[in-house]
């Protein structure tokens, strides 16, 4: 376990992975509660998955960019610490499955060779930055929003002020105002605008789907690109100190705006504007604008199309010119976004041979090859149909978008993939004219948590369960009218109905062919929804719901053949739980070494950052003691104040001695006071909790 340290290029990452594995072995021991131990592997991109005793890695990938390099050396380790597949997110991510505890530091280690990171991955952190696939070769893009991605994400890597957040937090850039990243189901969303020839972003704030979809509202029309990481710095300090923490499902940012108010919400943020560590961040983008070089392609290699048809029909369906004169980009189509090391390893030498060594994953589960010479199109059909990689529907109807439900997920209800393979099939056969077709998008989730996008889809499932008698059969729930609007705004799709999930392929089969008769010449599938109504579809798909006729089939899911038995996965160590406020007390000595570290290195916001944290989770150790709710951290701090002031002397009120953090700027003389004031503090606590103790015995 140890021999890895030695090749860690980087200190920092070499202590996060050296910190995991510590963390895991007191884990074992039970010297970590498993909560505790949850939140901290999850921020590493350790995820429990249904099976027991293995877990999901997730792989993070800002914006969905790939090198071959990198390509590579995720196959390498999925071959040594997995089974060889790979299986690309909606959050253009790749994870691989079935993996041992014990071997995670060891996995992350080898991935970050080639610079690839598992940090924040997962868990109540900012999750990975997404981006418009084709950003940086779009012809009708203003600008390469790569740059402002990328910066994003480094910025925000382990920064104290989002490591501990109520909830995930989800980011997204889209490249043109077609928003095809998605910024009204984000957190926050940027749109690239160019504003009097200043470079600038739309920002949306506060969307999301699950169970309960909010559309984002619009923060602002437009602000200039060196703001977008104040701005965003702001709204996390926010999310973290008044955001839900002991109702999940809650949690979200969408609910702490709904509960505020917008305009009371943006006052908070504005409050934040005397603490941020920076008022103004101009990006670099002298990596993102050089030009294509392709020196290394001496000669065209010669081939033979056997069906031009057939090479015509891919051109069609999964070829997009660049705004790049002269080269063209290559969507490959991934069934489920589950692809295989012997095909990936091939793939990453023809993008570096022959092409622009760069890969993006699609936010719909697909690879995208850039930089590819117009006169190279003959030989990459010819290399990719050797791989199965040509099959023409690139993020058209026919590429059904799902998440991987009850094959590995612990919150899967019912079969995705399963069904999604057979709708596949069914359009394939059945309606192969819709292999153009990118008007109506098809999505299916395991459950109501959207990981599939199921709620922003023209045609949704949703995994469910429904009674037959005494018996239980997996259900789909029919969504209908979803869609992205473009410019920030989107649709969430309407709940028809449930039917049994084996009547999937039907509800499909009615849809489409009442879609085929009825709508009008021009008329978009929205307009067709909107015209004919929700009522229409739910009297169209009634018969389909009726449980009291069901054959025995109906009751096994797709791709099982087992009785279908709803249930939630545990898939994880149930472990020792131990003392709670103590690992919390302990968390706060760490956080104020933390603190200590970066003052040292002239970090001065990130200290004080971490010597808020400290402060407001010592508090969280005693009202937990005192049996209060520890819900939001604006909630610690008033209960606090309220049941300890006359226990526990600051000379201040404890809402005034905390709230020092947005009250002065991060200079190094802050820093080093708020430091101090939180280690007294911890002292005075410490003192505190030892007598109660002692009192008690």
């Amino acid at each position: 376990m140890q021999s890895f340290r030695s090749e860690i290029e980087n200190p920092i990452v070499e202590k996060d992975i050296i910190d995991l594995e510590k963390k895991i072995q007191l884990f074992y021991k039970g010297e970590i509660d498993e909560e505790r131990f949850r939140s901290l592997r999850l921020a590493r991109g350790v995820y429990g998955q249904r099976q027991f005793g293995v877990q999901m890695i997730r792989i993070k990938l800002p914006y969905g960019k790939l090198t071959s390099e990198q390509l590579h050396r995720i196959a390498n380790v999925s071959d040594e610490y997995s089974r060889g597949r790979l299986h690309i997110t909606t959050r253009q991510d790749i994870q691989i499955h079935h993996v041992s505890l014990d071997r995670t530091p060891e996995l992350w280690a080898e991935l970050e060779k080639d610079d690839i990171t598992l940090r924040e991955a997962c868990g109540n952190a900012v999750r990975n930055v997404t981006a418009s696939e084709t950003a940086g070769i779009d012809k009708d893009e203003p600008f390469d929003v790569s740059p402002y991605a990328h910066a994003v994400f480094e910025f925000f890597l382990r920064n104290p002020i989002c490591q501990e957040l109520g909830r995930k937090f989800k980011i997204s850039f889209s490249g043109t105002d077609k928003d095809t990243a998605l910024s009204f189901m984000h957190d926050l969303g940027f749109i690239a605008k160019i504003e009097n020839g200043t470079i600038g972003f739309k920002v949306m704030i506060g969307g999301g789907l699950g169970s309960q979809a909010r559309l984002a509202d619009t923060l602002f029309e437009f602000i200039e690109a060196d703001k977008i990481i104040p701005v965003t710095e702001a709204v996390l300090r926010v999310f973290d100190r008044y955001g839900e923490r002991s109702k999940r499902a809650k949690a979200r940012l969408k609910f702490l705006i709904k509960d505020i108010g917008f305009e009371a919400f943006v006052k908070l943020v504005e409050e934040e504007q005397k603490a941020l560590s920076i008022t103004t961040f101009p990006i670099d983008t002298t990596d993102f604008d050089s030009e294509i070089n392709l020196d290394h392609i001496k000669e065209i290699p010669v081939v033979v199309i056997e069906d031009e048809a057939a090479f015509e029909a891919w051109k069609t369906a999964n070829v997009i010119a660049q705004k790049q004169e002269g080269f063209s980009a290559i969507g490959i189509k991934v069934h489920l976004g589950d692809f295989y090391t012997d095909k990936a390893r091939i793939l990453a030498d023809l993008v570096k041979n022959y092409a622009g060594n760069e890969i993006r994953l699609s936010l719909r589960q697909n690879i995208l090859i850039r930089h590819v010479k117009n006169e190279l199109l003959p030989f990459f059909y010819v290399e990719l149909q050797k791989l199965g990689f040509v099959d023409v529907g690139y993020e058209s109807t026919l590429d059904i978008t799902s998440c991987p439900g009850t094959d590995t997920c612990n919150l899967g209800i019912a079969s995705s993939t399963g069904v999604s393979a057979e709708l596949e099939r069914v359009l394939k056969v059945e309606f192969p004219q819709y292999a153009n077709n990118k008007d109506i998008t098809i999505k299916i989730s395991g459950c109501m948590n959207s990981c599939g996008q199921h709620t922003m889809a023209h045609i949704g499932f949703q995994g469910m369960s429904i009674k037959s008698g005494n018996y239980v059969a997996p259900a789909l729930q029919v969504l209908l009218g979803g869609s992205v609007l473009g410019n920030g705004e989107g649709r969430i799709a309407d709940k028809v109905l449930k039917i049994p999930s084996k009547r999937g392929p039907q509800a499909l089969r009615s849809i489409l062919f009442d879609y085929q008769e009825n709508v009008a010449v021009g008329e978009s599938f929205i307009n067709y929804y909107d015209r004919q109504g929700e009522k229409y579809f739910y009297d169209l798909l009634k018969s389909l719901s009726d449980t009291t006729n069901l054959e025995q089939s109906d009751f096994i899911d797709w791709g099982s053949e087992q009785a279908y038995e709803k249930a939630v996965g545990v898939g994880e160590c149930a472990g020792v739980v131990i003392d709670l406020i103590a690992t919390l007390l302990f968390e706060s000595e760490e956080k104020l070494d933390n603190s200590a570290a970066s003052l040292n290195l002239n970090q001065y916001s990130d200290s004080i950052y971490y010597a808020y944290s400290s402060i407001v989770n010592t508090a969280k150790a005693l009202l937990i003691s005192e049996g209060k709710k520890t819900n939001t951290h604006a909630g610690i701090i008033a209960d606090f104040e309220a049941i300890f002031s006359d226990k526990i002397d600051l000379g201040v009120p404890f809402s005034e001695f905390i709230f020092q953090i947005k009250n002065n700027e991060p200079t190094q003389e802050f820093a080093q006071n708020y430091l101090i004031d939180a280690q007294l503090y911890y002292k005075k606590v410490d003192a505190y909790r030892a007598q109660v103790i002692t009192d008690g015995k």
